[in-house]
């Protein structure tokens, strides 16, 4: 019958008795009564055990140094067991003492010899282990890995699979209610001679013993709590990953991660056994779990080496051929590059620099191998994640001039740099790709025409924004003038309009910055899709609080210039953003043409158009053949006008327009500066809507008159907003004027808006901007336009 669990402890795990303790803990309340168990030496007994073997020439030396090691290992059995276990492990202590002076004592050592004095290392820690599990009153023995894992010779042994799996589950059949402490890093020829399974053989042990055993999983218990998105070390912010596929676990091994080891993970593909790497100082904390055929992409992690041999050479016959030579011998490239005039370029650590260039150079004739160049002045930064191709882009921008093409093998990005920008890098790209996922909250303050067709825009968006920025933007909350709807897990954007409706409750200002301020963003960005001046008032603490704000309200740009002031200071303070270009002009590119002349080093000298869609319209289709006051109620019944024909005939909104473009190019003026020439007669101007509708024919004499003055003069009538300096003074001014029936302002599509701006770039031929100025669908355009800019300076600070 399979076991369960295997459990691998390292040296770092047992390096003194209360780690030795820990360890037993952990079995006796993380296991069950049958599971595996795989051992390292104790703390730096193996080192010790090489450093003998290179004293073997100096007898006194070697044996002082043996001395010191069995102290170390009998202070383990006095701190750790009772007088009569302790008494049976100091005999079989003693016992391997003068096996050890026996072998030194020979003439020469062979490498089974010198394998055999390394190997008690691990059997001393089995050994002890399972002492102690039985003073427990565990069933424990110690198992020696020679008499389960059966070898080949070579470099590194190759275990025979079939036979080691026989032996393994045999032992384990014989042995059904008692944990079995396994030595790690040793197994045996088929004539019983020592073999070591190489660098990190005792995590190779255990994965290899828990497929053969048929084990569901092992545990690698360490002194770290499992694989984490960065080296905590050295970045702050680095996250321990609770799961990672087998697939990103092997190339990140491969890329150098100290945790996991590329060959200690190969005797797990094509199994079901699930691999945990778990802290032994921190047991009860979160780990790592690996799963074998995970299907999803874990969070992308960033490593790097600091030192990498980059070799160039021109190669006639096919870079795959030389891969797979290389790989016979172990050596797989970290990357490689194609590069023009047939010449290639393969990345490998500096330690197995060598012996690639000793196979190269060896093979350079027949795999038409010239011309060899060796770099070893690099570093690599890597991201590994099976999603890597969505952060190819953001990992790319942060590459300097110097820095290696992205190498993409659809697991992983990689790049090699001069060594010294190997940690700036490696920052970077944490902070940029593989750091905390940003959540950007977004709060929308106006849930009627506009707002709905925002929503409708931003859910046909969102993806590709996400995907963009390598966040997550989502709508958190909806306002109303009335009532408040905010959800931490966001708001559907398929069923918003009922979730409001059903969940919206009464709000306050300080209750509602309280909630906001509860909300787990990193960021928040309120749209301000109103035209309430009680929410503009608002502006300084949506500042104070850290929320960013996109205005198609045009009463906070066009509000008293203290405030103005007072917003522009406090962006200036903290690094906070506020863009209002649907305040004007809506989806027009009006402020974004001003900030691009004036970052151009252009001058600007004159701005002036038709801001007001209405206004635009009514003159446009007034041919005097019916009056001007019919063609207003006309519009009104076509909802082009506001409710009251006078918030548009008063010419007021472009005068706020007019005020925003005159302090977006740098003049400091009130609102009172700009001269407002209404079309509404002071007398008509305050009374009842119903009394103004009432006498609306009194527009008509005056309006008759300029109609007929310009048309005498081959003009026609527009309703214009215009800035320029006149003898070295600014006029500002809304008002009629005659314009030339080809002048830009003369041919517009009715409801248009048209800008023209003359600057000392665009001064015979000013640049004109035109089109639709006003409607849902573009103003809502433009509010998700100058959200996405503010996600974008979010993410990439």
């Amino acid at each position: 019958m399979a076991r369960g669990h295997l459990h691998k402890f390292g040296g770092s795990s047992l390096a003194d008795a209360d780690c030795y303790r820990r360890v037993a803990h952990i079995l006796l309340t993380h296991g069950n009564s049958d599971d595996l168990v795989v051992v390292s030496a104790a703390g730096k007994s193996t080192n010790f055990l090489y450093k003998l073997l290179a004293l073997k020439d100096s007898s006194q030396l070697w044996q002082e140094e043996l001395q010191v090691l069995i102290s170390f290992q009998q202070n383990l059995i006095e701190q750790l067991l009772s007088n009569e276990q302790a008494r049976s492990l100091r005999e079989r202590l003693s016992i391997d003492k003068y096996q050890l002076i026996s072998l030194f004592s020979l003439d020469s050592l062979n490498e089974y010899k010198r394998s055999e004095v390394v190997s008690f290392g691990e059997r001393w820690s089995a050994r002890l282990l399972a002492a102690l599990l039985r003073e427990s009153g565990v069933a424990a023995s110690d198992i020696d890995a020679r008499s389960l894992l059966i070898a080949d010779e070579g470099a590194i042994p190759q275990i025979r699979v079939d036979e080691s799996r026989a032996r393994v589950l045999k032992r384990v059949d014989e042995s059904p209610n008692e944990r079995l402490i396994i030595t790690g890093f040793i197994c045996a020829n088929s004539q019983g001679e020592t073999l070591l399974l190489g660098r990190n053989g005792s995590d190779y042990s255990a994965t290899l013993i828990a497929s053969l055993a048929n084990i569901g999983r092992v545990t690698i218990w360490t002194d770290v709590e499992g694989v984490f998105n960065a080296d905590p070390n050295k970045i702050n912010d680095a996250k321990l990953l609770k799961s990672l596929s087998l697939d990103e676990a092997n190339r990140l091994a491969h890329l150098g991660s100290p945790v996991l080891h590329n060959r200690s993970l190969q005797p797990l593909f094509d199994t079901d056994v699930s691999l945990a790497v778990r802290s032994s100082y921190a047991s009860h904390t979160d780990f790592t779990l690996i799963a074998p055929k995970s299907s999803s992409a874990s969070a992308p992690v960033v490593t790097n080496l600091s030192s990498v041999s980059l070799f160039n050479f021109r190669l006639t016959a096919g870079l795959q051929s030389v891969i797979e030579l290389l790989a016979e011998a172990g050596l797989i490239p970290l990357a490689h590059w194609k590069l023009a005039q047939n010449r290639v370029e393969l990345a490998f650590t500096n330690e197995n620099s060598k012996q690639v260039q000793s196979i190269l150079e060896l093979n350079a004739e027949p795999l038409g191998i010239a011309d060899i160049r060796v770099r070893e002045d690099l570093g690599l930064v890597a991201l590994v994640s099976a999603d890597s191709n969505l952060y190819r882009r953001g990992f790319a921008r942060l590459l300097s001039r110097d820095a290696r093409p992205l190498f993409n093998d659809g697991l992983s990005l990689v790049t090699l740099v001069p060594f010294g920008q190997v940690n700036l890098l490696t920052q970077k790209v944490h902070r940029r790709c593989a750091g905390p996922r940003k959540r950007i909250g977004v709060l929308l303050l106006g849930v009627g025409n506009i707002g709905e067709a925002w929503v409708d825009l931003f859910t046909r968006a969102r993806t590709s924004l996400n995907k963009e920025l390598e966040a997550s933007v989502e709508l958190v909350g909806l306002l109303s003038s009335k009532k408040a709807l905010l959800k931490e897990e966001g708001i559907s954007l398929s069923s918003w309009k009922e979730e409001f409706d059903q969940q919206a409750t009464p709000w306050l200002y300080d209750h509602l910055f309280e909630q906001l301020q509860a909300l787990e963003c990193d960021e928040l960005i309120a749209l301000d899709i109103s035209a309430s001046a009680d929410l503009t008032l608002q502006y300084p603490e949506f500042f104070a609080r850290g929320i960013h704000v996109v205005s198609a309200n045009k009463l906070a740009g066009s509000g008293p210039l203290a405030f103005y002031h007072e917003l522009k200071q406090q962006l200036g303070n903290r690094r906070l953003f506020w863009r209002y270009n649907a305040s004007c002009g809506a989806g027009l590119p009006v402020q974004h043409a001003l900030n691009d002349l004036h970052n151009s080093g252009d001058n600007i000298e004159a701005v002036g158009g038709i801001f007001s869609g209405t206004l635009c319209w009514l003159f446009e289709n007034y041919d005097a053949e019916k009056p001007f006051s019919q063609l207003v109620l006309e519009a009104k019944g076509l909802g082009i006008t506001e409710p009251d024909p006078r918030d548009d005939l008063s010419g007021r909104d472009m005068q706020r327009k007019l005020l925003i473009l005159a302090r977006e190019i740098g003049h400091d003026i009130e609102l009172e500066d700009i001269k407002l020439n209404s079309l509404v007669p002071a007398e008509l101007a305050d009374i009842p809507l119903e009394q103004f509708l009432a006498r609306i024919s009194e527009l008509d004499e005056e309006m008759l008159a300029q109609f007929n003055s310009a048309a005498e003069l081959n003009k026609v009538l527009r309703y214009v907003a215009g800035l320029d300096f006149i003898d070295g003074e600014l006029k500002a001014e809304v008002g009629i004027e005659w314009v030339d029936r080809e002048h830009a302002y003369a041919n517009l599509t009715p409801g248009d808006n048209v800008f023209v701006i003359r600057s000392s770039f665009y001064q015979d031929n000013p640049l004109i901007i035109r089109g639709p100025g006003a409607g849902r669908e573009v103003t809502a355009a433009a509010v998700q336009s100058d959200l996405a800019q503010i996600c974008r300076d979010l993410v990439q600070e």
